[in-house]
């Protein structure tokens, strides 16, 4: 979609407001669907227009054992990729799924002006003399992140999670102001399945081991917990154990050969405050280009490093990388990155597809503004899709403020102010780690040996690998020589990775920083 900025302004990425004018309502365009006046590919086309949905028609390949001479092409809505549809011809497979994509977006659609107004409704933008603040160029989101249909019992079930494992330890409660969780929904039930707390890059210099948790921050942990649920799952599937299968949450892919969930379980995240990032950019930054330089906009909404607990945009001069201290990408854009390429990570990706998080819930108390979490999220990316390979994709997350997940702590914290906690469907007990040591403390409940490597370190996830390719006979997997190499092997995601950040440097958002090979180079 144009909105007449000239694509050679450093912040010409940046969706500013059109001029609106009277566009046909949705009810009336979906009705002359309905009534054959329209077909699928018109429909969906006027839809982008009226409500300011980013609209791609993707060449993919067929599904099944199909002939080659078939053609596929699939939807994809703002980030969001629909079922395939193939044809003979490629105006066929347009044409299917085109009409695939209307079966999921009409009975969404059909309550649109209960969760979205009118876009003839919104009111012309302002002057470019008046230096609209982010909240004044989307005026719908913005009034509707509080108000929109949100799954309280998302937060619920966080809530009650964290008041039973801290119940019996409370001298680690002062930990869960940074709480992250996922949570797994399904039509009847909603839980949390992966949670952490914490909020530091460890001070120490890169393990050469493997056995040193760089990044302790709450999401960090959080998905790191959830990756271990995941492999839980996926030996839980190919378990010769009938039961077991039966409960996994992944099926058989038929278009990929790789697992997948299962069809009605969907994935969500909360989290207690904003990340760290862009995603807490001021809500009255002003993005209009008469009023900011390009060298202001990128500090605030390009990407960020975080170096023992303290986050520098990457345009910064403050800091040295080439310090000793380990430097790793904000929480924020890891989100962002995430929401690319999946949160199952290189290693799982030769097993299962792409895992996307469906919303994320913010904590109200700790946010009042949204702003700086969809810009970061969705928007920096929203165009990366049709260069991305096959299964990979941008998923537009739903973002919303939600009731927090509130703990008190102690009136003693015990010096736990740099630790974190995690925790993962299954587990007994919560594990402790210290966020500037990488380490489990001498007192976390859970201590997996002596070393107090924490069962969420690069070692233990190579180990849970190694299982996971033992039990489906990859003797190509089994023979890699470093858990480095594991991750390269990983074709499609690694191919995904490349073209993200490479996405990213052209946007103006700047470097992705390059990870120290040395720290993945370590074996079992």
């Amino acid at each position: 979609m144009e909105f007449g900025v000239d694509e050679l302004d450093p912040i010409a990425h940046l969706p500013f407001a059109p001029a609106f004018k009277q566009k046909v309502s949705t009810e009336t365009l979906i009705e002359r669907y309905k009534c054959g006046e329209v077909h699928a590919v018109s429909l969906l086309h006027q839809l982008a227009q009226v409500l300011q949905l980013h609209l791609e028609m993707k060449e993919t390949v067929t599904t099944g054992n199909l002939p080659v001479l078939y053609f596929a092409f699939c939807v994809v809505i703002d980030g969001v990729e629909y079922k395939t549809g193939m044809g003979i011809t490629k105006k066929d497979a347009r044409l299917k799924a085109a009409q695939l994509a209307l079966q999921d977006l009409l009975p969404t659609l059909e309550n649109i002006n209960s969760v979205r107004p009118d876009v003839a409704g919104v009111p012309p933008p302002l002057p470019a003399r008046e230096e609209p603040s982010i909240s004044d160029t989307y005026p719908s989101r913005a009034a509707h992140g509080r108000m929109s249909s949100v799954n309280l019992q998302i937060p619920h079930a966080v809530r009650d999670l964290l008041t039973k494992l801290m119940n019996s330890h409370l001298e680690f409660s002062s930990c869960a102001a940074t709480t992250a969780a996922f949570i797994i929904q399904t039509s009847s039930r909603c839980e949390v399945v992966a949670l952490g707390t914490g909020n530091f890059n460890t001070k120490e210099s890169a393990s050469l081991c493997g056995r040193i948790v760089h990044d302790s921050h709450g999401v960090v942990t959080a998905r790191r917990s959830l990756m271990r649920f995941l492999y839980r799952h996926v030996l839980m599937f190919f378990s010769k154990t009938a039961n077991l299968k039966e409960r996994s949450i992944f099926q058989q892919s038929s278009s990929s050969g790789l697992l997948s969930l299962k069809d009605g379980i969907t994935l969500h995240l909360y989290v207690n405050q904003l990340p760290k990032g862009a995603a807490q950019i001021p809500s009255k930054l002003r993005l209009n280009p008469l009023s900011i330089s390009a060298w202001q906009v990128n500090n605030e909404i390009g990407l960020h490093l975080s170096v023992e607990g303290k986050v520098f945009s990457v345009f910064s001069s403050s800091i040295d990388q080439s310090a000793s201290s380990i430097i790793s990408m904000s929480t924020t854009d890891k989100i962002t990155q995430w929401q690319v390429l999946g949160y199952q990570g290189a290693l799982l990706s030769h097993f299962i597809e792409p895992i996307y998080v469906q919303s994320i819930l913010i904590g109200e108390s700790c946010a009042s503004n949204i702003r700086g979490m969809e810009i970061s999220v969705s928007q920096r990316v929203e165009g990366v899709t049709s260069q991305l390979p096959t299964f990979y994709c941008m998923i537009r997350p739903h973002i919303s403020l939600v009731p927090s997940v509130a703990m008190r702590g102690t009136d003693g914290t015990n010096g736990q102010l740099t630790c974190g906690i995690n925790w993962s469907e299954g587990d007994s007990s919560i594990e402790v780690v210290d966020g500037l040591k990488g380490k489990t403390i001498d007192e976390s409940p859970f201590k997996s040996g002596p070393a107090l490597a924490s069962r969420l370190c690069k070692a233990a996830m190579l180990h849970r690998f190694k299982l996971v390719a033992k039990e489906t006979q990859r003797q190509d997997l089994l023979a890699t020589s470093s858990y480095r190499e594991a991750k390269r092997m990983a074709k499609p995601y690694q191919e995904a990775k490349s073209m993200l950040r490479a996405y990213l440097l052209q946007q103006g958002f700047g470097s992705w920083l390059d990870k120290l090979s040395v720290s993945d180079n370590f074996t079992m």
